[in-house]
C-alpha cells in the first residue's frame, strides 16, 4: 500500500488496539458460551462487559493519547453505545414473544443455567419440561381456533424461528446427560421427546395459521420500527431521519431514471426502457461458461484500476480469490453472486424447472455481472478482506454496513464518471444495479416502519427496476429474513453517497491522490464513514461533533 497510517512515537505507545482486542475476544467469549438462543444471561454479561470498559474509557485522559489513540477510543466509546441499543432492542423482543408462549423463558433459562455449570435435578427437569409441552400445545389448540389468529405473522415467525433453535439445543442438552446418568436418563426421555415434539407442532402452527396462510412461500420479515431505525442510525453516525433517507433514495432514482432513458435511446427503444431492458437481459452465456465470464470480467476491473492508477492491488490480491458455484437452493435467497474471499457464482442449475432457469439466465446475464463484478472482488469487497487482514486489523469490529457495502457501492458510482461503461449496454447494466440500490433504500425504511408490505416491495422492484420477479422475491426475502440488520439494504447506496461525498472532499477538492485516497480507507480500516471523514481530515475528535450532512 502507498499508504501507511501515522505512527505515535515510541513515548506515546497505543493503548487502545490491545484493549479493543481483549474487548472483542471477551465478547465473542460470552457470546459462545452462553449460546442459548436469545440467551438473557449473555445480554446480562455483555451489559457488565460495556459496563467496566466505559469505566475503563473514561478514567483515559484524550490529551496524553496519540492521535490513532484517539480516533480508537471515539470508535470504542460508539461501539459500546450501539451494543447497549441492540441489548435493549433484543430484551424488548424476546420479552414479546415471553408474553405470548411462556415457556419459552424457562427453557432458555435451564439453558444459560447449564452453561453456569449448575446441575439440575432429574426429576425437576422432567416437570419442566413436560409443563413447557403442555402450554405450548394449549396455545397450538388455541391458535387453531383463533379466527383470525391472536399472533401476528411477524412475531409468529419470530417465534417459531425461537422454537426450532430451542429443540435443536435441548436436543444437545439431552444427549449431554442421556445415557450417561441413569436416573436423568428415566426422567428425561419421555418429556424431551414430547417437548420436541409439542416445539415442533406449534411452531408449524404458527407458521401455516399466523405468517403463511395458504403461501408457504410467503415473505413476512419482522418489522422494527422507526425508533430503532433512529437508533441504528445514531450509532453509524448518520444525522438524518428515515424519511430524509427515502427522500435522497426517491431524488437518486429520479436521476437513474433519466441516464436510463438516454440509455434507452441509444439502443434504439425509446423512452421504453424496460424493452431496452429486457434486450440487454437475454445477453447472456451459454450454460458452463459463467465462471469464465466472471474471471474475465475481474481481471478487466483491476486492469481499470491498474491504468488509471486508483488503488494500489498487492499481486497477491490481483488473482488471489476463489470462485465456487452456487446451489439452486441458495439462489433463492440470494438470486445473483455474491463476492468476497470467494465470490459464489449463481446460474441455473440442470435441477431447476425451466421458467426459474430462463429467469437466473437473464438475472445473471453479461452486462449485469460486468456491473458488479468489481463490487464484489477488486477494488470491492474481496480487496476489503485482503486488506482488513493485513491493516489495524483489530479495528473490524468496528465494521458497520456503511462501510462495507458504501466503499463497494462508491467504486460502481466512481467507474461510471470515469467512463467504465463505454455501450449503452454497459450503462444499463450499471443502471438497473443502481436503481436497485436506490429502491433498497426506500422500500427496506418503509417496511420497517411498516409502511410497505413484502409483496409491495417486491412489486417495486419489479415494476421500478426491472427485476425478474423470481430474482425480486429472492432480494427481498434476504433482505427481510433476519441474517441482515434492518440498516443493511439501505447502507449501500447511502454509504456510496458518503464515501462519494468524502472523495470530493479530499481529492477532487483537497490535498490526496485516488491512489492515496483509496489506500487510505483500506489502511484505516472498519469504522462509520464519519469517523473515517475525521482522520483524514485530521478532526478535534474529543469534544468534537461528528455530524456531517454530506447529501444536502
Amino acid at each position: 500500500m502507498t499508504y501507511v497510517p501515522s505512527v505515535p512515537a515510541a513515548s506515546t505507545p497505543e493503548v487502545l488496539p490491545p484493549a479493543i482486542t481483549v474487548f472483542t475476544a471477551d465478547r465473542t467469549h460470552i457470546a459462545r458460551l452462553f449460546d442459548a438462543p436469545w440467551s438473557g444471561e449473555r445480554r446480562k454479561r455483555t451489559a457488565e462487559l460495556i459496563r467496566r470498559r466505559r469505566l475503563w474509557l473514561a478514567g483515559l485522559e484524550p490529551e496524553r493519547l496519540c492521535r490513532s489513540d484517539q480516533l480508537d477510543a471515539a470508535l470504542l466509546s460508539n461501539l459500546l453505545d450501539a451494543e447497549e441499543v441492540r441489548l435493549r432492542l433484543e430484551e424488548t423482543r424476546f420479552r414479546e414473544m415471553a408474553e405470548v408462549c411462556p415457556p419459552v423463558e424457562t427453557l432458555v433459562g435451564m439453558l444459560d443455567a447449564r452453561r453456569r455449570l449448575e446441575g439440575s435435578a432429574p426429576r425437576e427437569a422432567a416437570g419442566t419440561l413436560s409443563a413447557a409441552a403442555i402450554a405450548m400445545d394449549g396455545l397450538k389448540r388455541r391458535l387453531e381456533s383463533d379466527s383470525p389468529p391472536c399472533i401476528g405473522a411477524s412475531l409468529a415467525v419470530r417465534l417459531a424461528g425461537l422454537l426450532a433453535d430451542l429443540k435443536k439445543t435441548f436436543s444437545e442438552w439431552h444427549a449431554f446427560r442421556a445415557g450417561y446418568d441413569p436416573h436423568f436418563t428415566w426422567w428425561t426421555s419421555a418429556p424431551h421427546r414430547d417437548l420436541a415434539a409439542a416445539m415442533d407442532g406449534l411452531a408449524d402452527c404458527l407458521r401455516k395459521r399466523c405468517a403463511h396462510a395458504d403461501n408457504p412461500d410467503a415473505i413476512v420479515g419482522d418489522p422494527v420500527g422507526r425508533d430503532a431505525l433512529m437508533d441504528d442510525l445514531r450509532a453509524a453516525l448518520i444525522p438524518y431521519t428515515p424519511e430524509e433517507l427515502i427522500a435522497i433514495g426517491l431524488r437518486e432514482m429520479e436521476w437513474c431514471r433519466a441516464e436510463m432513458l438516454k440509455a434507452s435511446h441509444d439502443k434504439g427503444c425509446g423512452d421504453d426502457w424496460h424493452a431496452a431492458l429486457e434486450r440487454v437481459k437475454e445477453d447472456h452465456v451459454p450454460p458452463g461458461e459463467q465462471p469464465e465470464l466472471i474471471r474475465d470480467l475481474a481481471r478487466e476491473a483491476v486492469a481499470f484500476i491498474e491504468e488509471h492508477d486508483l488503488m494500489t492491488v498487492p499481486p497477491l490480491a490481483a488473482d488471489g480469490w476463489h470462485i465456487e458455484m452456487m446451489s439452486a437452493e441458495r439462489q433463492k435467497v440470494n438470486p445473483f453472486f455474491l463476492g468476497g474471499e470467494t465470490i459464489s457464482v449463481s446460474y441455473p442449475t440442470d435441477a431447476m424447472d425451466h421458467e426459474r432457469k430462463l429467469m437466473s439466465m437473464r438475472g445473471n446475464n453479461r452486462h449485469f455481472a460486468r456491473a458488479t463484478v468489481q463490487h464484489e472482488l477488486i477494488p470491492g469487497h474481496f480487496m476489503q478482506h485482503f486488506c482488513g487482514e493485513r491493516y489495524r486489523p483489530y479495528r473490524r469490529v468496528f465494521q458497520t454496513p456503511f462501510w462495507t457495502e458504501g466503499w463497494t457501492l462508491y467504486w460502481e458510482l466512481r467507474l461510471w464518471d470515469l467512463g467504465f461503461p463505454h455501450t449503452p449496454e454497459e450503462r444499463i447494466g450499471m443502471l438497473f444495479w443502481r436503481m436497485h440500490r436506490c429502491a433498497r433504500i426506500v422500500f427496506s425504511l418503509r417496511f420497517h416502519m411498516g409502511e410497505m408490505s413484502p409483496q409491495e416491495c417486491v412489486d417495486m422492484l419489479v415494476v421500478d427496476v426491472g427485476h425478474e420477479r423470481a430474482t425480486a422475491e429472492g432480494e427481498v426475502r434476504r433482505s427481510f429474513g433476519g441474517d441482515y440488520p434492518p440498516l443493511y439494504q439501505c447502507a449501500y447506496m447511502i454509504g456510496g453517497l458518503q464515501m462519494k461525498a468524502l472523495h470530493r472532499e479530499m481529492v477532487l477538492n483537497g490535498p490526496m491522490t485516488e491512489r492515496a485516497f483509496h489506500d487510505a480507507v483500506m489502511a484505516e480500516n472498519c469504522m462509520p464513514i464519519a469517523m473515517l471523514r475525521a482522520a483524514l481530515r485530521g478532526d478535534r475528535l474529543a469534544g468534537g461533533s461528528l455530524d456531517w450532512r454530506f447529501a444536502d
